[in-house]
């Protein structure tokens, strides 16, 4: 049986800076997730930062951390927010090519003196009168160590909700982790749930740019990280659409597929990133919504329609993104 100084289980933007924290002041540490491929992977909006967010990145890097490094490195547009209000409420963004961001971000990693990366599912804690001793993956390794940092965001007996469809799912196409969910409540802890949402994503050649309005990152980009100098990757623009009347009827004749009205859904959503159901009934005086159509890489024929984050079945989806201008025929 090995064994660590610091074991973190997951390998998102959390688990990578917990780890590469843990391996950077002398512990030996074990990163244990699920696959190689999917280390520092984007399965929602490929952005990093935003007003709030982008403040923790830059403490996040002063503090010694990866990830305003490696957004300086893939970044493809930047932005500062709130550019004409006071610098306490300047948002640092940017927009990331997703395949990029992961390989850059891995290669971190590997290269890390005293971390290693376990690729497997981490099915149980395993807690000795009350204290960790270590964990027990599914094939039947056992790693021990006194510290143990949970970062498995979507994954703790997770489950997915297009309509009225429900399945269990870490992402979409990947499991849950229901065993390591049973050992937190084997040994007394609360489960809580919450929610999260994502857009359908649409291909290039389908929208009618012409329709929308360009926005360019800004002339001279801002760096997220203190030691970066100056940036000079090639920058791509994003587009504006919005929503309209018609947007709110599709989502007011479907309501009852809903699962997020209908009851289905009980997890605690983020309060400042609303579904287009949300804007549609918590904001019925408000008839337009902006959408943001934000590249997900250079290398890539992909786009996140950002602003439009639904539970809506495919169907449902397919008829409101065909009411806003320039998406009639994505």
């Amino acid at each position: 049986m090995k064994r660590y100084d610091v074991i973190v289980i997951g390998g998102g933007h959390a688990g990578c800076e917990a780890a590469l924290a843990s391996a950077r002041m002398g512990c030996a540490t074990a990163l244990v997730t699920l696959e190689a491929e999917k280390i520092a992977l984007m399965p929602c909006n490929p952005a990093i930062g935003g007003v709030g967010k982008g403040h923790i990145v830059r403490e996040i890097d002063a503090l010694g951390g990866e990830m305003a490094k490696v957004i300086d490195e893939t970044g493809i547009q930047f932005r500062l927010l709130n550019s004409s209000k006071g610098p306490a409420v300047h948002g640092y963004r940017a927009q990331a090519d997703k395949h990029q961001y992961k390989n850059a971000m891995r290669r971190v990693l590997e290269n890390t003196n005293n971390l290693e990366l376990i690729y497997e599912e981490v099915d149980e804690l395993i807690i000795e009168n009350a204290e960790i001793k270590g964990i027990r993956t599914g094939s039947g390794m056992e790693l021990q160590s006194s510290t143990v940092v949970i970062t498995t965001g979507t994954f703790l007996n997770g489950r997915i909700h297009i309509g009225l469809n429900s399945r269990p799912a870490g992402r979409m196409g990947e499991k849950p982790s229901t065993r390591l969910s049973q050992s937190f409540l084997a040994e007394g802890f609360e489960l809580g749930r919450l929610k999260t949402g994502t857009p359908p994503r649409l291909k290039r050649d389908s929208i009618d740019f012409s329709r929308c309005i360009v926005q360019d990152g800004d002339a001279i980009p801002r760096p997220f990280s203190f030691s970066t100098s100056h940036i000079d990757r090639k920058q791509v623009p994003c587009y504006i659409t919005a929503t309209n009347e018609k947007t709110a009827e599709v989502i007011r004749k479907n309501m009852n597929l809903s699962p997020l009205y209908s009851g289905i859904i009980e997890g605690v959503g983020p309060r400042y990133c609303p579904s287009i159901e949300d804007k549609v009934v918590k904001f019925p005086d408000k008839n337009s919504h902006n959408i943001f159509l934000e590249p997900e890489g250079l290398d890539t024929d992909w786009i996140y329609p950002n602003g439009i984050s639904t539970s809506m079945d495919e169907e449902v989806q397919r008829q409101l993104v065909h009411t806003i201008p320039g998406l009639e025929n994505a």
